[in-house]
């Protein structure tokens, strides 16, 4: 039977729901230019593919319906709202949306939840739905979960130190680079085109933000740092030790 909700019909979905039996993993992304070698969905299709092998391997899991559209890209993590294509929506609607669909699914009796983040600017926005959840449930009179992760916490410096052997130059410009593009080409090889990745050195800003944003800060092609040297053993590396590591603590 399949671990995605959206694949099952609603007698066995409230079979495997009842009792807050079953833990629901939502991944939370966003629609996002990546650079001219990628498509514009690896913030939804990472943490999807991870959320799915996690309910496979642990067992007791469903996965929900991801949520594509995410918080409004910033300049010094995904190069900003500047690239057609990239699409996201405020604060406010992320949050409500979240909000409305945990609440569904604690109707429909589940108490356990783990939104799997796959685009940075989401996390202080997840935390308030979170927040929120859990005390709404509980003046129902019901006791609700909710765990937040962004998948990339679970990478080890074991693990970093093997996908860049040359030296890590950080999270903050690793949007389009290696680490992505590398479990993209693993998990939807078709949406990389590496013929197209662009050499750049890592982005570098300075410790402020402005309002409205300077185009000037972001390199022209989108990505923060060079995505050259990904290769998609690079990428099972980082998605097998994500997996285990998610599937092991929340089993």
């Amino acid at each position: 039977m399949s671990v995605k909700i959206e694949n099952l019909d609603w007698m066995s979905y409230r079979e495997l729901v009842e009792n807050g039996k079953s833990k629901i993993l939502i991944p939370v992304g966003a629609i996002e230019q990546h650079g001219p070698h990628m498509s514009l969905n690896p913030d939804v299709l990472i943490p999807q593919h991870i959320a799915c092998q996690v309910a496979e391997h642990a067992g007791g899991m469903l996965v929900a319906p991801s949520i594509a559209y995410g918080y409004k890209s910033q300049v010094k993590s995904g190069g900003g709202n500047f690239f057609p294509g990239t699409t996201c929506v405020s604060s406010r609607s992320l949050e409500e949306y979240v909000y409305d669909i945990i609440l569904a699914f604690v109707e429909h009796g589940n108490r356990e939840f783990i939104l799997i983040n796959g685009h940075f600017e989401n996390s202080m926005c997840l935390v308030e739905a979170a927040d929120r959840v859990v005390k709404q449930a509980r003046l129902s009179g019901k006791e609700v979960k909710v765990i937040l992760l962004s998948y990339w916490d679970f990478i080890s410096e074991a693990t970093i130190g093997k996908v860049f052997p040359e030296g890590f130059s950080g999270w903050a410009v690793e949007h389009g680079g290696v680490l992505e593009t590398s479990i993209m080409l693993k998990i939807h090889p078709e949406l990389v085109d590496m013929s197209r990745a662009v050499d750049i050195p890592p982005a570098a800003f300075p410790p402020y933000d402005v309002f409205p944003p300077d185009p000037s800060w972001v390199p022209e092609s989108g990505t923060l740092s060079s995505p050259s040297k990904a290769t998609a053993e690079k990428g099972e590396w980082i998605l097998d030790e994500c997996i285990e590591k998610i599937a092991t603590t929340f089993c």
